[in-house]
């Protein structure tokens, strides 16, 4: 890849030189031309001494004699037909391509804010569009009246946040005796099993039910450990299941606030909390993300919930009604999205999904740009791959309307998953740049300036706070296109690296003693290895070649957007983004 970019800038070297005559050209055409005539004279000569056939004496002297009708101009020109017949036409395509996709993405944007800003006008809460009123005891049933909830932790390798999920699951206001935490730990590590299991232990102590079960693989990762938790005698005769990762901590009242939709609406399958984040403050990459978290809770789920009771569950801070993931197979660990699987799976068998975004989940954002890269990696290659293996399933699904098929192929998968990874770099950090270097070409105004704006303004109007940082945000996001494409491409095509898995690494309340001893610890050698991106920084080289000729040459501006975007990969390319720790 970091070789392809370079290629890149040769290639923009090529096309602009064949824009603009050799300055050189004029000055040495008589003097090429007397070297072209010496040569062909010696060529005579030598052929004359030399015994050949005659058919191959007559080919050379044909091929040495064509040599002196060659000159710098006529170099130009071969390379301006080869950029007239051969790039130009190929990037008018590209172009077109682009221009629908974007096309495509911007329709979906507007509606999507269109359903979630009438959500929030007309005050259309899930309480109103569900039955919903709270668990009342009863002098006879006692703590019967509250249904059987299992509370699911699934971790691996956790030291830094294991006591914060744990205790939060322990400190959740429901019936002792109606409750069960279950911890499933993966680690791989011995001493922080011992600290998990220690942990449980201790809350089980204070009367706590909890319950600490361990595999004896990873085998299908969160996937596997949360089927395994399931097949316990226990589990099985509860009715409803709350899942969080282990660095989420849910307010006491979260089952009181969640499982009445559950209880008093029979085909509600999923109520998904909305995330709420701790350290979003700690670097401009976690406001960011918090900025694009945000506008996928606001806008993506609430839309999805209000419209079609149908969103991808985000894999932790929601609560399924079990029999409901009994019915469409349970768990599967095909892809590295098992939380989408599952959605996905339960939605075509006419389950509905509610989202409600006042219920919120304190959580923790990658802080290193290492960890960020591999959580978005895993995320949209594996939404690419289940969109593979799920499409012909969505088609041929009896439980639901046509209109929800179509939503669910072309909205949720195809120009979400698909389309949106796609265009952001191939448009914005390919297609833009080359077309400066290209004259034969142009993209209309409303594609290169008013599409990316008005999704811009989209995503600002439920940020208000974060204006200030849309600058940044646009950048940080064309740079990680680059990485999301990747993945999405790696999921579609389905190669040897698509179910690769990496846990997101969590720092908790250690991050700031992290930095500083590894800081102290670094090396030259870590510093290349876990910051430098050579992809990264030879696509820069790219970009800046682009921009370095629109100045020069170009009739536009595009030079100072292509300019920053190459800043913002250089940046990133050496790592300056986000916090750092050598083990990231």
């Amino acid at each position: 890849m970091a070789a392809m970019a370079m290629s890149g800038a040769v290639l923009v070297a090529l096309l602009a030189a064949s824009t603009f005559s050799l300055p050189s050209a004029a000055a040495h055409a008589t003097t090429n031309v007397f070297a072209l005539d010496a040569l062909v004279n010696r060529t005579s000569t030598l052929l004359s001494a030399v015994k050949l056939p005659p058919s191959l004496r007559s080919s050379i002297f044909e091929f040495v004699e064509s040599l002196s009708e060659f000159s710098p101009e006529h170099l130009e020109a071969v390379l301006v037909e080869v950029r007239k017949r051969a790039i130009a036409p190929a990037l008018r395509v590209a172009i077109l391509l682009c221009l629908v996709m974007s096309v495509m993405l911007m329709l979906e944007a507007m509606y999507m804010s269109a359903v979630s800003l009438g959500v929030k006008l007309l005050h259309r809460t899930p309480e109103k569009r569900y039955r919903w009123e709270p668990i009342r005891g009863d002098e006879e049933l006692g703590s019967l009246a509250y249904p059987m909830v299992l509370v699911q932790i699934p971790m691996y390798n956790e030291k830094e946040v294991y006591k914060l999920s744990i205790g939060a699951a322990c400190a959740l206001t429901w019936p002792p005796d109606r409750i069960i935490i279950q911890v499933l730990d993966d680690s791989t590590d011995p001493m922080i099993k011992n600290l998990v299991e220690q942990e449980c232990r201790t809350w089980a102590s204070k009367g706590i039910n909890i319950a600490y079960e361990v595999r004896e693989n990873r085998k299908g990762y969160k996937a596997g450990a949360l089927k395994k938790g399931m097949e316990q005698t226990y589990a099985q005769q509860c009715d409803y299941v709350a899942i969080f990762d282990a660095d989420f901590q849910p307010e006491s009242d979260f089952l009181m606030r969640t499982i009445p939709f559950l209880m008093y609406n029979s085909r509600i399958a999923l109520v998904q909390a909305r995330w709420d984040f701790v350290n979003y403050s700690k670097c401009l990459m976690t406001r960011i993300q918090k900025i694009s978290l945000d506008y996928h809770f606001k806008v993506e789920q609430e839309s999805g919930s209000s419209s079609y009771a149908f969103f991808g569950f985000n894999g932790t801070a929601g609560v399924w009604r079990i029999s409901a993931i009994n019915e469409v197979g349970g768990w599967k660990d095909r892809t590295t999205v098992e939380d989408m699987d599952l959605a996905v799976r339960a939605s075509l068998k006419g389950w509905k999904f509610l989202y409600v975004g006042d219920v919120k989940v304190r959580s923790e954002l990658p802080s290193t740009f290492k960890a960020y890269r591999h959580q978005q990696h895993r995320w949209t290659c594996g939404a690419a791959n289940l969109f593979r293996k799920m499409a012909h399933d969505i088609v041929l699904a009896k439980e639901v309307s046509l209109l929800k098929k179509i939503h669910v192929i072309y909205s949720f998968f195809f120009v979400r998953r698909v389309v949106a990874p796609i265009v952001t770099f191939a448009f914005y950090c390919i297609v833009i740049p080359v077309s400066v270097v290209v004259p034969e070409v142009s993209i209309p105004i409303w594609g290169v300036v008013y599409i990316p704006t008005t999704i811009t303004v989209l995503n600002a109007i439920r940020n208000p706070s974060s204006l200030h940082i849309m600058p940044f945000w646009i950048l940080f996001e064309n740079v990680m296109s680059m990485h999301r494409m990747k993945a999405a491409l790696i999921g579609l095509l389905e190669t040897a690296s698509v179910n690769e898995w990496v846990v997101t690494q969590k720092l908790g309340d250690t991050l700031k003693e992290k930095m500083e001893t590894n800081v102290a610890e670094s090396t030259r050698t870590s510093f290349i290895r876990d910051r430098v991106s050579f992809l990264q920084l030879g696509f820069a080289v790219f970009l800046v070649c682009c921009a370095s000729y629109n100045v020069a040459f170009g009739v536009n501006y595009y030079y100072v957007y292509i300019y920053l975007q190459a800043f913002a990969f250089v940046v990133m390319g050496f790592g300056y983004v986000g916090t750092f720790t050598t083990n990231s």
